[in-house]
């Protein structure tokens, strides 16, 4: 059991509905991809080529702060807004996408590229579907 996990089955009120364990792999997902994606950036920093990695920084950088909002979103319940919660998650996936989709373009050449485009898509499907699983 993760923290994740305890934290959701002590919150002392109903959840609404809300599939918790979908919500645990989601939460998980965001925190994991936004310090991938945080990491990446870093070695591209590090690279020789970094002038060509420009796009890739920036992507990864986006979907960082995008990711960790969101799993700080999803961990809070109280005054819960199902609309801002699903603008929130649909934003997250399309920064995953957009980020997963950039350093694919590198994977073959930079192996932290391919770790996190793997967080990314990761991170897109949790988000997809907890918005699922919300509707």
């Amino acid at each position: 059991m993760t923290h994740i996990t305890s934290m959701l089955e002590t919150y002392p009120k109903d959840l609404g509905g809300v599939d918790r364990e979908k919500l645990a792999e989601c939460i998980a997902a965001c925190f994991e991809c936004a310090q991938t994606c945080t990491a990446c950036a870093d070695a591209c920093l590090s690279e020789d080529m970094v002038a060509e990695l420009t796009k890739c920084i920036r992507t990864n950088l986006d979907c960082a702060d995008i990711c960790a909002t969101t799993g700080s979103i999803l961990s809070r319940h109280t005054g819960y807004d199902a609309n801002v919660t699903k603008a929130v998650l649909e934003a997250c996936a399309a920064a995953c996408k957009a980020c997963a989709d950039e350093c694919e373009q590198h994977a073959g050449m930079h192996e932290h590229c391919r770790i996190c485009a793997e967080a990314c898509r990761r991170c897109e499907k949790a988000c997809q579907e907890l918005i699922s699983s919300l509707n």
